[in-house]
């Protein structure tokens, strides 16, 4: 259950909304735009055939709407008064970070845009209407989660248990202390399909490999005596760029010469709250 709503402005100014607190003169009475956006499903269709065939899909992007009560304390401020305070936050055009605190202690962030802001003057009832623009869809949690691990010469992977909703991109890094050649990333979802990632490339002691396969974001870089360069070019082209699903996910690195040290981070995505 929804407790509480933050929003930040670009200057760090912070706005606290608590759900039923009056106290301040502003409250909360709807928020909207929290549930899974849209889907558009690319689809084809051949002669001969019924129905058609799915290919891809992309999750548009979120509306994020705060109705607002004002209700002022006449003898501190005036409903002028705290609409100028809100116009600081939801001015339209400025950009805003929102943060939603759960009841569970879930607490998850989006940035967005102010698309309209109306506030009604002639009215018994003053209140606030305001419509947010997420470019991205995805409600963020507010920190990665961090793995350490170790590569392996057997099949033996570690279960991975991602809370997230929707599936989220992987920070890798792979902690080089001999001289080797190869190493190959093998990740299994709940689904119980199987994805690798092959890496094939002259190590020495001390390199370290980061590979990042957030969409937007996706690189592959080698940080070798002291100076860092892309190395895209080791992955095979046959790879996939792994990304954790919701749920348990198996995973593990193989090495021929195993127990070279590694860490991953992964930041949780939820689709809706």
């Amino acid at each position: 259950m929804l407790q509480q709503v933050e929003v930040r402005s670009p200057l760090g100014a912070l706005l606290t909304l608590p759900l039923g607190d009056t106290s301040s003169g502003i409250y909360i009475k709807e928020v909207g735009g929290l549930d899974p956006v849209k889907a558009t499903l690319v689809t084809s269709s051949f002669a001969g055939e019924d129905g058609e065939q799915y290919h891809t899909m992309r999750r548009e992007p979120r509306d994020v709407t705060l109705k607002l009560g004002l209700e002022p304390d006449y003898a501190v401020t005036t409903v002028r008064g705290l609409r100028a305070q809100l116009y600081n936050y939801f001015m339209t055009g400025a950009p805003v970070n929102l943060r939603f605190y759960e009841s569970d202690g879930l607490i998850v962030q989006i940035d967005g845009r102010v698309e309209t802001c109306t506030a009604p003057q002639f009215t018994q009832e003053p209140e606030m209407e305001v419509s947010i623009h997420c470019f991205k869809p995805d409600l963020l949690e507010m920190g990665n989660v961090g793995v350490n691990g170790t590569t392996v010469s057997s099949d033996t992977s570690i279960q991975i248990d991602y809370e997230g909703s929707v599936e989220t991109g992987i920070n890798f890094k792979l902690l080089v202390d001999r001289d080797m050649s190869d190493f190959t990333i093998y990740h299994s979802p709940a689904d119980g399909s199987l994805r690798t990632l092959e890496f094939s490339a002259a190590l020495v002691n001390g390199d370290v490999v980061e590979i990042n396969t957030s969409k937007g974001n996706k690189y592959v870089t080698l940080n070798h005596a002291g100076g860092q360069s892309g190395i895209l070019r080791a992955v095979s082209p046959q790879s996939n760029w792994i990304e954790l699903q919701p749920g348990p996910n198996q995973f593990r690195v193989y090495t021929t010469s195993a127990g070279v040290p590694w860490q991953m981070t992964y930041l949780p995505r939820h689709g809706a709250l």
